[in-house]
């Protein structure tokens, strides 16, 4: 393993199609308020979700490559598409940890009355191995209706997140699954998290919303503890954010408290 892998003040690294992976950077930074945080919004390549899985192979490779040179520890890949599409091959190919992503089917599945759960995803991870792997392990007796979120991502990225454009592209896609009387919806990418408010108002009061966060949030725990990796120093964390084209959006969803590096 490389010489700087064992340095517990090491940043962990992130990286997304955009801004839809500061959802998860939240959550790990709650729980883990001491680490160093390096997050790369890819926002040249969105959205991942719509690409070949040779292209995002190939942009997961620079981006982690790229927090590789910042000398990250441990790389979430805070991205549905990209963890369906090729977590296994960055753990292959990089020798520290990597920890991926993918909607929570398990626990939505384990606890639905109606047994019917929906998924609101983009086309790239409900058409992946990994998600049918998933789901065909986790709710063989649980019927999942899957419903892809064309157009959303774009939206979220131009900061639209309550207007009438993305309110009614929202409609459209959740009253299937309305009509279907699911008790459940999993978000499948973590873009989806940023306009949970608009999502509710569209939703009955007896669908549950899920995302994956908080369960990465302890698992990266978990992992860094594993690894003895965990940075014990009980002083401010230093958080870096990088972006490799113009992004205005960035800055308000962490309300410009960090620095933001154009790359």
């Amino acid at each position: 393993m490389g010489s700087f892998f064992y340095m517990s003040n090491n940043p962990i690294g992130f990286f997304d199609s955009g801004i839809g992976g500061i959802t998860l950077w939240k959550e790990v930074h709650n729980l883990l308020p001491y680490e160093n945080k390096i997050y790369l919004a890819d926002s040249k390549n969105l959205p991942y979700g719509t690409k070949s899985d040779k292209e995002i192979e190939r942009i997961s490779f620079e981006n982690s490559e790229f927090l590789l040179k910042k000398e990250c520890k441990l790389i979430i890949v805070a991205c549905n598409t990209a963890t369906t599409k090729c977590i296994d091959k960055l753990r292959k190919k990089f020798e520290i940890p990597f920890i991926g992503i993918e909607p929570a089917i398990k626990p939505a599945a384990l606890n639905t009355k109606t047994g019917k759960v929906g998924v609101l995803a983009t086309e790239g991870t409900l058409g992946s191995n990994l998600f049918y792997k998933t789901s065909n392990k986790h709710a063989n007796s649980v019927k999942i209706i899957e419903q892809s979120g064309k157009g959303l991502v774009k939206l979220i990225e131009q900061g639209k997140m309550d207007g009438d454009k993305i309110k009614n592209l929202l409609k459209k896609y959740l009253q299937l699954m309305i009509n279907e009387n699911v008790d459940k919806l999993v978000l499948g990418c973590t873009h989806y998290p940023l306009i949970i408010k608009a999502i509710s108002n569209i939703l009955p009061e007896t669908i549950e919303i899920i995302d994956c966060n908080k369960a990465v949030a302890i698992q990266t725990k978990k992992v860094l503890e594993t690894y003895r990796i965990i940075n014990l120093n009980k002083i401010e964390s230093e958080n870096q954010f990088y972006v490799n084209s113009e992004n205005s959006i960035l800055g308000k969803i962490i309300d410009n408290r960090f620095n933001i590096t154009k790359i």
